[in-house]
């Protein structure tokens, strides 16, 4: 099988996560997922859906320590891959070169509306791109937005219901109109 690199976008509560550990637990492959340490909120060794779905996990502090795994796995998961630098696109595409299954979760924009990071970058050569949708919380339209309701202006602020909330664009406009 040749490789190939999937990404798995969206707003955050949109179930990326979820869909990541599901395609994972599906194949009934050799696998290794892979997580930022700027991602706090779970335990080290894991990473969990809003729903409370699991799978272990290795935290990395940087994309390159993907490659210094000695085991051939089919396939290689990264989530919240919006916090690793650029050099996640190489990485994704020299394992993808070596026949490997890269899946990659990560919020497509930031608070503001704006492209996140590397992921556009990984949406462009990926052979699958998969955008996932919350439920806006004010029209029950699709949320594409993560809606920042803490005053912050640091592009990064790990958070969750409590600090952001899924909008439609329509929800999330009104609500940047009102700032």
């Amino acid at each position: 099988m040749s490789g190939r690199i999937e990404v798995i976008c969206g707003s955050m509560f949109s179930g990326k996560t979820e869909e990541l550990i599901n395609r994972i637990k599906k194949s009934g492959k050799s696998y290794k997922v892979f997580k930022p340490k700027t991602d706090t909120r779970n335990k080290k060794n894991k990473i969990e859906s809003h729903n409370k779905l699991q799978i272990e996990a290795t935290t990395i502090k940087n994309i390159t320590d993907i490659l210094k795994v000695k085991t051939k796995y089919e396939i290689i998961g990264v989530d919240e891959a919006q916090f690793f630098s650029d050099k996640i696109i190489e990485v994704c595409n020299l394992l993808a070169n070596k026949g490997v299954r890269v899946i990659v979760a990560g919020l497509d924009m930031d608070y503001s509306g704006k492209p996140f990071g590397p992921m556009p970058f990984l949406m462009a050569i990926a052979e699958q791109v998969t955008k996932v949708y919350a439920i806006c919380i004010e029209t029950g339209e699709p949320a594409l937005y993560s809606y920042r309701k803490v005053e912050s202006n640091e592009t990064i602020m790990i958070g969750e219901k409590k600090e952001y909330m899924p909008l439609s664009r329509k929800a999330y406009i009104s609500k940047i109109r009102k700032k």
